[in-house]
């Protein structure tokens, strides 16, 4: 009956929600789903929540349950109560109770529900927020007026936490719910004399357990004791007292007065003895020995100010006149001059500030390694020694083989030199390592130390550049000078680019003149140590095309060691590698393979990245070993950025979301020379990524004209799917049109593919800082014509395509709606295989073969169909 009254309440609420709501559709949609009733809605939610496994999918259900104005039905309630416990989460179960609360509309309706759902709350042994902090209140009650006897323990001295509360939710049950220190002396006064006696030694017996664990659990850390220190306390102590000493006056007996109170109280009453002034501007009174009658002490002083010693002498003369005091007995005055030790130090302090600040500067300043000012010229360089600092060797290198042979005759020189000398043949004296960032050029350089066994001198060219003159040039020399000490060594100069940057032709003064002054004395230095030496330069950046001519020439750099993102054997070799610290239950090289192949263009950092997040992700589930899953969430992570799945999409955009994705991965699979597709997602990443696709590209360096077209469609088709299904675009497809502007304008200007601009090439790296174009404006206007041209073309394309593939695109929207997240196996399901033959990666490395188990080795001739094996 009650289920049946609710489902008339909620269809009451859509008819309310309609009316207030005029610009909404009539038919209220619980989601994305057109036209969906509310039985409907009910009978897949249910189905939804009796095949949940994971908590976050049951997350991310109930997110979706309660989103809406709705009240969900009894039997959705009660799908979500077994699959909290399904998985094991009493914390969820606890939410589905807010959750309703906050949907229905009074108190009533409330209860009603509870009602409903009370047998199967009893079933579960599952309580709502306001059931557990009743229970919680009267255990403590219970626990604190019971008595206890000698042999038991306090259970509050535990952990001072209430029972049967779960791990997150302490705070939702107030303060009542712990309880406070202040109530144990209550219990104890309100019990008798015997029980208070046994209480006593029961919670002593208990603290002493409890320290015993305390100390057991961490043997090798003792408490902290929180004694003083002697030797401070003691140097504390005597420098306050001296600080004292040295800025109270002297005068620690006296008392100030004024010359009105010298007068009345001690110069009419005959009691002063003798006057003393004390740098001319103050008066010591010292007092005749019968004022101690007087209430005097024995020992004390009175002083006042006076303006100068002759106005003082006249008040004196007149003083003692009219008192009638004779003057062979008048008062005796006498003048001294004292000086404070603290006024004096004073004086002196900026003078000793200055010399402080100087010896610091000398000892300790901007040259840095003791050596103070006078350092400032010494190099920074690190050195490594070669049998305790350097422990890299070659075998820890991976996927740079050609980069290890060429520097292979590097190590055989500094290890075997007499072999190539005898011959009169000299080894090179420096190479250059450029490459991407994170393909391992550091890495290769202290590989070679390690490998050649000698000292390894570490320093980075910013280190050179300082705001003082000659100072580059000066670290140049000295770095040089101790690597002649210690030959054979070598010297690796990371980001030579901040001092090897081609020297300019304008004249341009300040730091570019200190620049180059340091590119000069390398050059110099370079040239300039004989092959007999043997010290070897080593250097790495990122842009070797803006080094110095002069620099690359042979005699200096002969070596030009290329260092490219590794290709699919290469990345397999480095998931070796990182994935040997791991600890997973995986077969190691098939895994290898497999994230081989599931990460093109990834440096050798990137890789290393994926496995490290690999390792979080699955502590972070508190996993007894990293799987399979886990490397694919990290990939994930890497590539499209963090899941954010607290931003929840309103059911229009996330409509608006899926179309888009699946305009994309329709376009793809439908395109002959477009990557093959591995994964869509709807589900928000990053910053601003709401959905993403991810393909599979191969390691591919030469692109034909139909690639090119083939990519600028596919990337199109989103905003396209936008534009056929709901009659507009969004702001969605904005980086999408960054893309292919990019790819049409590549095509125009630097690859020479278009007609009427002809086979010319405008890209000069050399010239990219100029602001004048290499061509005229008549050919800058022909130029945008073309890039607009070829983006409209795709765009039409791509049109007509998806205009006849329009029920593919709904069906794979809709498949996005129900799962969020499709894979290629499920494109398959639902599209079919693509309708051209196709030999991928994929295929190749990802695919399980269904006749052998282990995977297919690694191809070194070229493939049939033409295209070079990367590996």
């Amino acid at each position: 009956m009650l289920r049946t009254t609710l489902a008339k309440a909620a269809r009451a609420s859509v008819a309310r929600t309609a009316i207030v709501r005029p610009t909404m559709m009539t038919t209220r949609l619980y989601s994305a789903h057109a036209e969906e009733t509310y039985e409907a809605m009910a009978e897949r939610y249910v189905r939804f929540f009796d095949g949940v496994e994971d908590l976050f999918e049951l997350q991310r259900g109930l997110n979706n349950a309660f989103a809406y104005d709705l009240v969900p039905p009894v039997s959705v309630i009660e799908s979500a109560l077994k699959a909290s416990r399904r998985v094991n989460d009493y914390a969820t179960a606890v939410r589905v109770f807010e959750g309703l609360k906050e949907k229905v509309e009074n108190d009533g309706q409330y209860q009603d529900y509870l009602k409903e759902l009370a047998p199967l709350k009893e079933e579960l042994g599952v309580l709502t927020k306001e059931e557990m902090a009743t229970n919680t209140t009267a255990l403590l009650r219970e626990s604190r007026s019971r008595r206890l006897f000698s042999s038991e323990k306090d259970p509050q001295g535990q952990d001072n936490k209430p029972f049967n509360i779960p791990k997150g939710f302490e705070s939702f049950f107030g303060k009542d719910a712990k309880p406070k220190r202040s109530e144990k002396p209550s219990n104890v006064e309100e019990a008798t004399p015997a029980s208070q006696q046994g209480s006593s030694r029961s919670n002593t017996e208990s603290g002493r357990s409890s320290n015993t664990n305390t100390n057991g659990s961490n043997p090798k850390k003792p408490p902290m004791d929180p004694g003083f220190n002697a030797n401070m306390l003691l140097g504390t102590a005597a420098g306050t007292w001296l600080l004292w000493k040295l800025s109270s006056s002297n005068d620690s007996t006296s008392r100030e007065i004024t010359w009105q109170g010298f007068r009345t109280q001690l110069l009419d009453k005959g009691l002063v003895d003798r006057l003393v002034v004390v740098n001319r501007n103050r008066v010591r009174v010292h007092l005749r020995p019968e004022a101690t009658s007087a209430g005097v002490g024995p020992h004390q002083t009175f002083t006042f100010s006076i303006g100068t010693v002759d106005s003082f002498e006249r008040k004196l003369d007149e003083a003692q006149a009219e008192l009638g005091i004779p003057s062979n007995e008048r008062i005796a005055v006498a003048y001294h001059d004292e000086i404070s030790l603290l006024n004096t130090a004073l004086h002196f302090a900026p003078t000793m500030l200055l010399i402080g600040v100087l010896y610091y500067m000398t000892k300790r300043g901007p040259g840095g390694g003791g050596q103070g000012i006078f350092g400032i010229g010494k190099s920074k360089a690190k050195m490594f020694n070669q049998e305790t600092d350097v422990k890299v060797k070659f075998k820890n290198v991976a996927g740079a083989d050609e980069a290890k042979e060429e520097i292979m005759e590097f190590v055989k020189f500094l290890k075997h030199p007499e072999v190539y000398e005898r011959l009169g043949a000299t080894i090179p004296r420096g190479a250059i390592l450029s490459g991407p960032p994170g393909t391992g050029k550091t890495l290769l350089a202290k590989a070679t130390a390690g490998e050649a066994g000698v000292p390894f001198f570490s320093v980075s060219g910013s280190e050179f550049v300082e705001m003082f003159v000659g100072v580059g040039p000066s670290r140049v020399r000295d770095l040089f000078a101790n690597a002649r000490k210690n030959a054979p060594c070598i010297i690796f100069v990371d980001e030579i680019d901040a001092i090897g940057k081609a020297r300019g032709k304008g004249g341009q003064m300040g730091g570019n003149d200190e620049r180059e002054s340091t590119l000069n004395q390398l050059l110099v230095e370079m040239d300039g140590f004989g092959s007999s030496e043997h010290v070897v330069v080593l250097a790495g950046t990122n842009r070797p095309d803006v080094l110095d001519p002069a620099l690359m020439r042979p005699g200096r750099f002969d070596r030009h060691i290329a260092i490219d993102r590794p290709d699919i054997g290469g990345r397999a070799q480095i998931f070796h590698v990182h994935l040997k610290p791991i600890k997973t239950s995986e077969d190691l090289d098939l895994l290898a393979r497999k994230l081989a192949a599931l990460t093109p263009g990834f440096s050798g950092a990137d890789i290393h990245n994926v496995c490290n997040e690999a390792a979080l992700i699955a502590a972070r589930h508190h996993k007894d070993s990293v799987t399979e899953a886990d490397f694919e969430q990290a990939i994930e992570r890497v590539i499209a950025g963090l899941e954010k799945k607290s931003r929840v999409l309103s059911p229009e955009e996330k409509k608006i979301v899926a179309y888009h994705e699946a305009g994309h991965a329709v376009a793809g699979w439908y395109l002959k020379y477009a990557d093959p597709l591995l994964k869509v997602s709807i589900i928000p990443r990053g910053v601003a990524a709401l959905g993403y696709a991810q393909y599979l590209p191969k390691d591919q360096y030469l692109y034909s004209e139909n690639q090119l077209l083939d990519r600028m469609c596919m990337t199109l088709g989103g905003r396209v799917s936008e534009s056929i299904f709901f009659g507009s675009v969004t702001t969605g497809a904005q980086d999408d049109l960054q893309k292919v502007t990019k790819m049409a304008y590549a095509q125009v200007t630097t690859y020479g593919m278009n007609d009427k601009v002809g086979p010319l090439s405008f890209y000069d790296p050399q010239q990219e800082q100029q602001f004048q174009k290499p061509y005229s404006e008549q050919t800058g206007s022909l130029i945008d014509d073309e890039a607009r041209k070829m983006v409209t073309d795709a765009y039409q394309r791509t049109i007509q395509l998806l205009t006849d593939k329009k029920p593919e695109v709904e069906k794979v929207a809709k498949l996005l709606l129900e799962k969020e997240v499709i894979t290629r196996e499920d494109m398959e399901n639902a599209l079919g295989m693509r309708p051209f033959e196709e030999k991928t990666v994929y295929d190749e490395y990802v695919r399980k073969p269904k006749q052998v188990e282990a995977p297919p080795p690694f191809e070194s001739s070229p493939s049939n169909d033409g295209q070079v094996n990367s590996s």
